[in-house]
């Protein structure tokens, strides 16, 4: 080097790795120290050193920057004046996997060095000689920059400036292509552009001389990434937030100067949705291994940008898409009606084309709700493009060559947009509020399809579920979202009750069983059976009608029938092992549908005492099962449950304690039978999986509030002692350390020992010495566990029980208390954090007593 010696180099660069370890170190926090501890150290660098470094390594860098011989010392220090930029500045802890970073809060100190447009030219200026890893973190530290706060600056000139260097910088490097055929420099370029329109407003960026070059270069520099959409499809992210953000800003432009936007915009949309239908023949001319639409995440960080770009120029957007989809549609319809007019391929490519176009359609009807625009016109456009989307249902499960294609890929995909597109379409236009205020949409949609209002609209809807419930066997995904869809749509009081005037609907309610819905058949799909049912509750829940109650479980009461009726040597079976998860599964959805006293009683009449007694055989013959145990578990933690007060017997009854009862049998039962069976190679699936929902049965039997334990010991019954033994045998059978390694284990854990301590204290007092001492000592590893749920598990209950006892409309305002109540309190016992607790404490109280 020719201002170094080679010791000094060695110096040099020793020196600057040992900085840029001790920033790291003041990103991580130390295990051993308190987080508040870490906090004032960090803080203390900060104020005192972080600057410092940071001129470090500018310095460095322009001492470097004509040397091609110090390369590694070049990477050292750009790597630090990355870690500087990335401080914590104010104890936020960023995450870092997120890509938006937010505002960067760097200190007021730094105002010079900021402004100086020397500091954001030496990254430029090592972004162009240098290749990565230097040059992308050159980028990085550019993104940093970019994202600095407004009220850093002296004022708006200096702010301009700033973004003048920006903007001459991100096009010098579009203009002459400097290093952009690097991903890793094409990733952190893209970010880039993505925070200018971020950090600064459409009109600052419109006032800037060279706007003209720039936005033309970006333009042409999105339309090419979007032809590159292999080699650029991580990237295109950054690139669609860009001009979404853009346009969304056309309607606030304060500024003479032209944006430009309505000549770029139009044909940024339309790159984009081509590239989507090359995609498709690239994925089925096998050129690419992995197919974009199977990327879920990307896709709807891709669609969250797309509405804005489409409704910016809509009826010229609107009329392209429907260029491009009608010859689609028309293939595929066709292929329906001739089973030999497409190959398998030529359809999986219709499918696949469609499927992107219904993606756009349903983002941009979502955008709807968003749009600062809401004329007449684009709600008949909205219609002209849902109409071709409902069109598309009429004809895509009927025809010669459909029932070979449910087994297919693309064909599940298309069934997945066209429920993405039915619960965009729910939220905007379906409902008494959005059937009078789009009155222009449905006209469109009577002219086009006949569907006059959104009544019909629903019904297409549920046909539609109902036909992926009959035609999908296997598909777990594709169940999985027909039935969140079905869900969404009876949660509502006023759509449930909207559903239940449609003939599907009632249809479904009376014919819900394997032989009509034959996934019910699928052991794969056992799981989706709870969702189904708890769904087909509520419904059915919604009319006060015992008779429409008993047509309903009388399919459910002939497997119970067939279950009682089995001898004991064919209880074995594989049917007989289907039919039990099966019947448990719905059996806990339909329970978790009950939310009043009337509907639990249903539920509870039909079960007790008729079909109790089931429980404890099946459990006495399965407990080596897990997959058989598991349900049956579930569903008893579900049944014991009171929320909502739906267990509220009269007080004459004496339901509460002969539920408690049979809760005792299957607790009992299981555990001792547990207990006794050798610990396996897999512990949590065979042994504490089944305990901690044992373990959460009992926890919620002894809280719920509708026992008078009293009883038990009065009449010499020993349900609630036996219970008690049992599941204190289960806990100290399980290793403490293996407790702590199993969350849902622990919250379990230690929810019965919170409720023994609250309320059976004797219990845990007369235990023998050793297990007393267990007991306790786990106690203390529980108030240190970093598992919020289970360190503030006595506070949260408290919490939920003040709150359920107010008013519904002062639940909020005391929800807030309680958020105040732990602002700035950290975990520890300091003189300091308990005063603070204190004062929270006495505000806590006045506001309590004002609500």
């Amino acid at each position: 080097m020719k201002f170094l010696n080679q010791v000094t180099v060695e110096h040099f660069y020793i020196g600057l790795k040992i900085l840029n370890q001790l920033i790291a170190e003041m990103h991580q926090a130390n295990p051993g120290l308190p987080l508040t501890h870490h906090r004032k150290t960090a803080c203390s660098f900060r104020d005192l050193a972080l600057l410092q470094v940071f001129q470090i390594s500018l310095t460095s860098l322009r001492q470097l920057q004509n040397d091609a011989s110090g390369e590694k010392l070049q990477e050292q220090a750009i790597g630090l004046a990355l870690k500087c930029l990335s401080f914590d500045f104010v104890g936020t802890s960023l995450d870092e996997s997120s890509e938006d970073i937010g505002t960067i809060q760097i200190p007021s100190s730094w105002r010079a060095i900021v402004e100086d447009v020397k500091t954001v030219q030496i990254f430029f200026d090592y972004y162009a000689i240098t290749k990565p890893p230097i040059s992308s973190e050159s980028l990085e530290c550019l993104v940093r920059l970019a994202s600095v706060r407004r009220s850093l600056f002296s004022g708006e000139t200096e702010r301009s400036k700033y973004l003048i260097s920006f903007m001459r910088g991100t096009r010098d490097i579009l203009q002459y292509q400097q290093g952009l055929g690097q991903h890793e420099n094409y990733h952190e370029y893209c970010r880039l552009l993505g925070r200018l329109k971020t950090n600064y407003q459409l009109s600052e960026l419109v006032n800037v001389e060279i706007y003209g070059d720039w936005i033309r270069l970006v333009a042409e520099f999105t339309m090419k990434s979007l032809e590159s959409w292999q080699w650029a499809s991580g990237s295109v992210y950054y690139l669609l937030g860009l001009w979404s953000r853009l346009v969304s800003s056309v309607a606030y432009l304060k500024s003479d100067c032209p944006s430009l936007l309505d000549d770029y915009v139009p044909q940024i949309t339309e790159s984009y949705i081509k590239s989507r239908f090359d995609s498709v023949q690239a994925v089925v001319d096998k050129k690419i291994s992995e197919d974009p639409l199977e990327h879920r995440e990307q896709l709807q960080d891709q669609l969250d940008s797309l509405p804005y770009l489409c409704r910016f120029q809509y009826e010229k957007t609107s009329s392209y898409i429907i260029d491009r989809l009608e010859p689609v549609l028309e293939a595929y319809t066709n292929a329906g009606r001739f089973s030999t007019s497409k190959t398998s391929s030529d359809l999986t490519c219709v499918e696949g084309q469609l499927t992107w176009l219904i993606h756009i359609i349903g983002g941009i009807i979502r955008g709807r709700q968003s749009s600062s625009t809401s004329s007449e016109i684009h709600e008949v456009i909205d219609g002209d493009l849902a109409a071709r989307v409902f069109q598309l249902i009429q004809v895509m499960d009927s025809g010669v060559h459909i029932e070979a294609r449910y087994n297919e890929r693309s064909k599940q995909r298309l069934d997945l947009a066209i429920l993405i597109f039915f619960q965009n379409f729910r939220r905007v236009y379906v409902g008494d509020q959005a059937m009078h205020s789009s009155k222009q949409l449905y006209l469109r949609l009577g002219e086009l399809v006949g569907l006059q209002d959104h009544v019909v609209v629903l019904n297409i809807i549920v046909q539609k579920i109902a036909t992926n419930l009959k035609r999908y066997r296997q598909s777990d995904e594709v169940i999985g979202e027909t039935l969140a869809l079905f869900q969404e749509l009876a949660a509502g009081y006023m759509s449930g009750k909207m559903l239940l005037k449609l003939d599907a609907v009632n249809f479904i309610l009376g014919h819900h069983t394997k032989d009509f819905f034959p996934f019910l058949d699928e052991f794969g799909s056992t799981r989706n059976r709870t969702l189904f049912y708890f769904t087909l509750g509520r419904l059915l829940f919604m009319e006060d009608s015992p008779s429409k109650f008993k047509a309903f479980v009388a399919p459910l009461q002939k497997v119970f029938m067939m279950l009682e009726e089995m001898a004991d040597s064919g209880f074995r079976s594989n049917e007989v092992k289907c039919a039990i998860i099966g019947l448990m599964r719905d059996l806990r959805g339909l329970t978790m549908a009950t939310n009043s006293r009337r509907t639990y009683g249903l539920v509870f009449d039909w079960l007790y005492p008729t079909h109790v007694s089931l429980f404890v055989r099946i459990i006495q013959r399965w407990t080596d099962t897990p997959e058989v145990m598991t349900p049956l578990l579930k569903f008893m933690a579900e049944f014991v449950l009171n929320k909502t007060q739906r267990l509220a017997f009269d007080s004459s009854s004496p339901n509460g304690i002969l539920l408690f009862r049979e809760v005792s049998k299957v607790i009992v039962a299981y555990g001792t039978i547990i207990l006794s069976q050798p610990v396996s190679a897999d512990p949590y699936t065979y042994l504490y999986k089944g305990i901690w929902i044992t373990l959460t049965i009992l926890t919620r039997a002894l809280a719920g509030n509708y026992v008078n334990f009293g009883v038990f010991e009065l009449y010499g019954d020993q349900a609630l002692s036996s219970a008690l033994e049992i599941a204190l045998k289960m806990s100290l059978a399980i290793p403490l350390v293996d407790v702590l390694a199993f969350r849902k284990l622990a919250r379990a854990y230690f929810g019965l020992l919170e409720v023994l301590c609250h309320n059976h204290t004797a219990v845990i007092v007369n235990l023998e010495t050793e297990a007393f001492a267990h007991i306790v000592g786990s106690l203390e590893f529980g108030l240190k566990s970093l598992d919020v749920s289970i360190s503030s598990q006595i506070y949260s209950n408290l919490r939920a029980q003040l709150l359920s006892s107010q008013p519904s409309d002062q639940q909020h305002r005391l929800a807030e208390c309680f958020d105040k109540l732990m602002a700035d309190v950290a975990r520890t016992i300091e003189p300091k954090n308990r005063d603070k607790f204190t004062q929270n404490l006495t505000v806590f109280r006045h506001e309590f007593r004002a609500t």
